[in-house]
């Protein structure tokens, strides 16, 4: 029993943590190898770091080119946690 809550925690979590994704996949591509719009970087080519600093910018407004509006948009629900969870899925 014990070995199956386990494994359903983990599902959930990772479920949850692939859900994160889902809205971006759109614009960037199953795995971050898209340029979005034609404008943007492509995500997975960059660091965590580099990755989780835009992810921030985009939400207080400092960063971001043509697309500002839509990014902040997109992360402003995203908690610092879940930044890294992205962060981990998708940068080098």
């Amino acid at each position: 029993m014990k070995r199956l809550i386990f494994g359903l925690l983990v599902a959930q979590g990772l479920l949850f943590s692939s859900d994160l994704y889902k809205p971006c996949i759109g614009c960037h591509g199953a795995n971050g190898e898209t340029v979005a719009n034609g404008v943007s970087k492509v995500i997975k080519n960059m660091s965590k770091e580099e990755f989780i600093a835009a992810l921030k910018g985009y939400k207080d407004g400092s960063y971001g080119g043509k697309l500002k509006g839509l990014m902040k948009g997109q992360v402003t629900r995203l908690s610092e946690q879940d930044m890294k969870s992205l962060a981990d899925k998708i940068a080098n």
